[in-house]
């Protein structure tokens, strides 16, 4: 039977633009739909819409998923058969100073999408989590049976939220919901707030580079393609439900509602000296480095066991830190003209 078309949130996004390159390579019908907000340059999801855009299987439609009507609308004309819900206000700095739109994306405009797989019948939703929603814990490496109930920015507990919601209405609706907590994404197309791209910015234009934790914090860099791949292999494997889910001990991640989460990461952190060193090495410049004590909503390192992920795909993220950087450098080059 052919498949009804399949929707991307934050398709202009980092990840929502590769995921959908991925499944339209496939062949699948993608609409994809983006607030185009300017928490960064606009102009860069623009482009990336732009290239989707060539392939006529992609429907692009500018909407704000808070936006409880137009969400309610879209789902009941395209009735999606799946749905990989990317949208999201990221960043952990600026829920410091912007609390009030992590509400809005990430709360209400969730909770807009669950109601619209609820009542068009979508038999698989999945939804981006983080690796923030590990918080203040310090047992490495991060693991999805481990209690996250310690979150240390509104990022976070926006996100560790959507895994409860989601839980809620796999529950309450049988709605078949998978859970991906991300870890540190980079590669060509990245986002400009975050630290790949800012220290490629700083190193080629000569400017400071602020390394927190003076200079020990570490970080698990995932490869974008490994993300995508991920992602593409778990479309089609929508959680059943555990019935041996033990309510007496209950694993944090598994249910009897066909509810699942996952680590996504390449079980390698990082240094972020070492990662400015291949940086350095890849633009044949020295960085000016500027080591800062720790900040408010951060965490000292992050680190994915991604067994579950094995077990269930077949797959893990391994894309090496050297090889990856040297595709997002040369990249970089060609989109900075540098």
């Amino acid at each position: 039977m052919q498949k009804r078309s399949i929707l991307v949130t934050g398709a202009a996004g980092f990840i929502g633009y590769h995921v959908t390159l991925r499944l339209l390579a496939q062949g699948r019908e993608v609409v994809g739909v983006d607030s185009l907000n300017n928490y960064y340059d606009p102009t860069l999801k623009e482009a990336r819409v732009g290239m989707l855009k060539q392939d006529a299987r992609f429907n692009f439609i500018k909407l704000d998923l808070a936006d409880s009507a137009a969400t309610k609308a879209l789902f009941a004309e395209h009735q999606f058969s799946e749905v990989i819900h990317l949208a999201a206000q990221a960043g952990v700095r600026y829920s410091l100073t912007n609390p009030q739109a992590y509400l809005d994306a990430n709360i209400q405009g969730f909770l807009n999408v669950l109601e619209g797989c609820r009542h068009n019948g979508c038999q698989h939703l999945l939804f981006a989590s983080s690796s923030s929603v590990y918080g203040a814990n310090t047992k490495l490496p991060f693991s999805v049976h481990d209690n996250v109930d310690h979150p240390v920015s509104l990022y976070a507990a926006s996100k560790k939220a959507n895994e409860l919601m989601a839980h809620t209405y796999s529950h309450l609706y049988r709605i078949p919901a998978t859970g991906l907590r991300f870890f540190t994404v980079y590669g060509p197309w990245g986002r400009p707030d975050m630290a790949m791209f800012i220290f490629a910015n700083a190193i080629l234009s000569g400017k400071p580079i602020k390394v927190f934790n003076h200079g020990k914090m570490r970080r698990d860099f995932t490869y974008i393609d490994d993300i995508a791949e991920a992602i593409i292999r778990l479309i089609d494997q929508p959680p059943q439900g555990d019935a041996q889910w033990d309510g007496s001990a209950p694993d944090p991640a598994s249910s009897k509602a066909p509810w699942k989460i996952y680590n996504i990461g390449n079980s390698h952190p990082e240094e972020l000296t070492y990662v400015i060193s291949l940086l350095e090495k890849e633009f044949g410049r020295v960085a000016d480095k500027q080591l800062e004590p720790m900040q408010p909503g951060d965490v000292e390192a992050t680190f994915a066991d991604t067994a579950a992920l094995e077990q269930a795909i077949g797959f893990k993220p391994s894309t090496r830190i050297e090889d990856g950087i040297a595709r997002f450098a040369k990249w970089y080059r060609e989109y900075a003209r540098v």
